[in-house]
């Protein structure tokens, strides 16, 4: 199976591992996975335990975790401090197993464009995360306990800056000395109820602009040099997908209403959806067609799905922010 196409479409390992199911059957080597879902709110860890696990999701080793809630478009301010409190609590497991203490130092990096409003989900975290590392330098004496050193940037993007992310945040390390590096971007999605309704947590690190399928310099372990978590919402999901998925919503329904669907659909019903996801691809590329789509609504979406974050990773982070209730940093 070619991986390389898979992961360009989708940045989800939960996606990833369910395009890759129905081509390697239900039980993949090196991939284990538990799903678990309680009050509107889904949950799906992923371990890719081996390189052929690895090879065969398009994913890098390490753990994958979704957190999916459909009900977030609806504007539910009660589940939205429900996904923040679920958000918090899970992100302190990935602390925990990257044995990062309460008194280490995080240094958290929004990346993407605040002036494009689907890539300005890391800007807006940064924008609402409670950062405390000046009060460390400046007046330790005055910090009250249950609190850690938090600093946050957002890097801009390449073509503002003309600087690599990547580049900016080696810098910022080497100076600021952090224990952890938490990275937040933009994903994409090959799926349109998961955009701005899912986030992935993943400590494989991160690589900007993997969303719109650009290959550059990531933040990683192997380049910072000490664990990055990364951060993760769809927020875009391209045309080739959503044409790809609506002729397959028109198979089911055909073969619903008629005995006769074969001789209405032809060879689109015999194709695999890969092959056919390669056929819309070779007619929309080569006149342009084959853009980025986010819903209407992002404006919002955006704003709400940045909060929940930022809640959440202040409850996490900070002993003296109460876990079970981040309501007050979500609004």
């Amino acid at each position: 199976m070619e991986t390389e196409r898979m992961s360009v479409r989708t940045d989800l390992a939960v996606e990833a591992n369910e395009w890759a199911a129905k081509e390697l059957g239900d039980t993949i080597p090196g991939i284990h996975t538990e799903t678990t879902e309680e009050e509107g709110i889904k949950i799906t860890k992923i371990d890719v335990q081996t390189l052929e696990g690895a090879r065969s999701i398009g994913k890098l080793p390490g753990h994958y975790l979704t957190i999916e809630a459909l009900g977030l478009r609806n504007k539910d301010t009660d589940l939205q401090d429900r996904v923040a409190t679920c958000f918090a609590k899970e992100f302190v497991g990935f602390l925990q197993n990257l044995d990062i203490s309460s008194d280490q130092k995080v240094l958290i990096i929004g990346l993407g464009n605040l002036n494009v409003t689907p890539d300005a989900l890391g800007p807006l975290v940064v924008d609402n995360v409670l950062v405390t590392r000046h009060y460390f330098e400046l007046m330790p004496d005055q910090v009250s306990a249950g609190y850690r050193q938090v600093s946050a940037i957002a890097p801009g993007v390449l073509g503002t800056t003309g600087i690599e992310s990547s580049e900016i945040v080696q810098g910022i390390v080497e100076k600021s000395r952090p224990d952890l590096v938490i990275a937040i971007d933009a994903l994409a999605s090959k799926s349109l109820e998961r955009v701005n309704t899912t986030i992935q947590i993943a400590d494989t690190g991160i690589h900007p602009g993997s969303g719109i399928g650009n290959k550059r310099k990531g933040l990683t372990k192997e380049i910072l040099g000490i664990p990055v978590i990364a951060i993760g919402v769809p927020t875009v999901v391209y045309a080739s997908t959503i044409v790809n998925s609506s002729i397959d919503l028109m198979i089911k329904h055909f073969h619903q209403q008629t005995n006769n669907a074969n001789q209405i659909l032809g060879l689109l019903d015999e194709l695999q959806e890969e092959e056919r996801l390669q056929l819309v691809k070779e007619v929309l590329n080569p006149m342009g067609h084959d853009l980025l789509v986010t819903p209407k609504e992002i404006d919002q979406f955006i704003e709400d799905i940045a909060n929940i974050i930022a809640s959440g990773l202040n409850a996490a982070l900070h002993e003296a922010v109460d876990s079970d209730n981040v309501a007050a940093y979500t609004h």
